[in-house]
């Protein structure tokens, strides 16, 4: 039991270690409400937004607004009990994001997207680079379809 847990451990220790949770710009941005989101900005240049993914399969906030050209930290928080993700892509994007989930049946980390486990808060840092709308999606088998997606609305 004693070998297992610190099996455990170390595997998520070496999983942490290897997710850098940076992106530099999402898949074709392709506009929604003002934010409400909390954010700040860091020494340097970067605005943090602070985003909640709960099991109510909700970002908190569900709408954000950009500037084309700003540098963002998407700081996510996972408040609930199961894993989430926070994955930035147009459709298209997240079409083919759900696709290639559904069957890799694994979380991971990438360019525009990160995987938060229960308790966990990790960036995402994005430069979005033309006016226009995006989304945010989770893709956990069953979160995107049960509503867990947020709009991103890129200004000039």
């Amino acid at each position: 039991m004693l070998v297992s847990a610190a099996l455990m451990l170390a595997v998520a220790v070496a999983a942490a270690a290897c997710s850098s949770g940076t992106s530099s710009s999402p898949a074709a941005p392709t506009a929604a409400s003002p934010t409400p989101a909390t954010s700040a900005v860091s020494a340097g240049g970067v605005r943090d937004i602070a985003v909640t993914l709960t099991d109510a399969l909700r970002f908190e906030p569900a709408t954000f607004e950009v500037k084309a050209g700003e540098r963002v930290g998407f700081m996510v928080t996972n408040a609930g009990k199961i894993r989430h993700e926070f994955f930035i892509g147009d459709e298209d994007a997240q079409r083919e994001h759900e696709a290639e989930m559904a069957s890799m049946g694994m979380a991971h980390d990438e360019e525009n997207g990160i995987s938060v486990d229960p308790g966990q808060t990790k960036q995402l840092e994005v430069t979005f680079d033309a006016p226009g709308e995006t989304l945010v999606g989770c893709h956990e088998p069953g979160h995107y379809s049960g509503g867990m997606r947020a709009t991103i609305t890129i200004t000039s």
